[in-house]
């Protein structure tokens, strides 16, 4: 299946969407990401998701409403500090998708949601994830050792963390947001 990716809308996600989320799960990359096993677990998810008191959940869409990914910010704590996070489809992945959705979150979560630090990790052996998150302004801030586990196998992972006042480039192309 081919994806309009000219522009993007990082909008809810619904319970349509399970297919594809379960789908997009059953990658090697997304089996431990998010406990989505099959359709149910997915429609449980997209309930969990839809209403938190601290946090945000976006499906990423293209341009004709499929879901190829998701960005949010979760873990909003009194601080207005929030944890960030981002996934894409394999079928779309190098093509700036994850870039333009963090950005465009980013800026919303800074300006919209009022938000003054927002925070990541990704694995050390996952340098994809570390070049979308400096590309969207956020800087390195160490490494947690053996921080995740993962079938027996554990991981360190990299932190990184962006300040409201860092510079951010704006989206390579048009995303609009649907709160």
């Amino acid at each position: 299946m081919g994806y309009d990716v000219a522009r993007l809308d990082l909008r809810r996600w619904r319970v349509a969407d399970a297919l594809r989320l379960t789908d997009a799960h059953r990658e090697p990359d997304m089996a431990n990401q998010g406990g989505i096993r099959d359709t149910a677990s997915a429609v449980d998810w997209i309930g969990r998701v839809a209403d938190l008191d601290n946090g945000h959940v976006y499906a990423v869409a293209d341009a004709d409403d499929h879901p190829v990914g998701c960005v949010a910010v979760t873990n909003i704590d009194r601080h207005q500090v929030g944890w960030t996070w981002y996934w894409t489809i394999a079928e779309v992945r190098g093509q700036g998708i994850a870039r333009d959705a963090l950005r465009a979150l980013v800026d919303w979560a800074h300006h919209e949601a009022g938000l003054f630090r927002l925070e990541l990790g990704h694995r050390t052996n996952n340098p994809a994830s570390c070049g979308v998150a400096a590309s969207a302004g956020f800087l390195y801030e160490g490494v947690e050792r053996q921080r995740l586990t993962y079938d027996g196998t554990r991981y360190d992972v990299e932190r990184h963390a962006r300040l409201a006042a860092d510079p951010l480039k704006p989206p390579n192309r048009p995303v609009t947001i649907t709160t």
